[in-house]
């Protein structure tokens, strides 16, 4: 199997486990855990199992300095997108706000036709018309009734900062350390804003039932950890656009979560 081919298939086992966030949060919100919350736990618990496997295959830790303001902004991006994504879902299903994500891969093909001149196809710019279509349909909600504004607002910032995060894995000089050690650092200095938006954690809810730790670990495990590595390995092989537009399986799986464990309508 070459390296292209690979590339594909990160992408997409990255944006098939991306796409479990609902799976595993909704859940916890039903509990009464916030967003903070919820969101210290996945990422506190995905630096514990990451730290711990770079132990065991004797990784080193050590960073450059030309190195740490980059994974600081990559950290908090990916944090942004992730706290603007669980906030959205109280404004609607998540199957919808999971879907509308989708239009990150647009967003990454018009930063690196942008900013980087790459060059973009006709027929990628045909998908990003569909795309957006499709974003333009969802807008109308059932019987009609237009879809919150303020949800689609966070989806859309939600949207942008993965993008970026995307984008500058790629184009930065993250591109050449190790995947298991960008993906421990950006989540390591991402964590620090539910640190800060939680009083420095005296806020933090305790997890209400012991059931739920199996909703907290997979948090950690798949929409993050999986997720985060697979997509890295994806970009390093096949570029940032071709990564993002694998993405195409998020929504899916979020819509097939939404629709099959929560009992969200799917309509025309």
């Amino acid at each position: 199997m070459n390296s292209k081919t690979k590339g594909f298939i990160y992408g997409a086992i990255a944006a098939a486990s991306y796409g479990m966030n609902p799976l595993f949060t909704l859940p916890l919100y039903a509990a009464g855990m916030s967003v903070d919350t919820v969101l210290f736990y996945r990422y506190f618990f995905a630096v514990i199992v990451l730290g711990i496997l770079m132990k065991m295959q004797h990784q080193s830790f050590a960073l450059r300095k030309a190195d740490i303001l980059p994974l600081v902004i990559m950290g908090l991006l990916f944090s942004f997108s992730s706290s603007l994504l669980f906030m959205s879902y109280n404004y609607m299903d998540a199957g919808i706000a999971s879907t509308i994500l989708f239009v990150y891969p647009v967003m990454v093909t018009v930063i690196m036709g942008a900013f980087f001149k790459e060059k973009i196809s006709a027929i990628t710019v045909f998908s990003i018309l569909l795309a957006l279509a499709g974003i333009a349909l969802l807008y109308q909600g059932d019987g009609g009734k237009p879809l919150s504004t303020i949800g689609i607002i966070f989806v859309l910032l939600s949207s942008l900062s993965y993008a970026i995060y995307i984008v500058g894995v790629n184009r930065s000089s993250l591109k050449n350390l190790p995947t298991a050690k960008l993906t421990f650092y950006a989540l390591l200095f991402g964590i620090i804003i539910y640190v800060v938006r939680l009083d420095f954690c005296t806020a933090l809810q305790p997890v209400p039932a012991p059931l739920l730790w199996v909703n907290v670990f997979s948090l950690a495990l798949f929409p993050t950890i999986i997720s985060l590595i697979a997509m890295t390995l994806s970009i390093h092989r096949i570029g940032s656009t071709p990564a993002a537009i694998l993405g195409a399986l998020a929504p899916v799986t979020a819509l097939f979560c939404g629709v099959v464990v929560f009992g969200e309508q799917l309509t025309p």
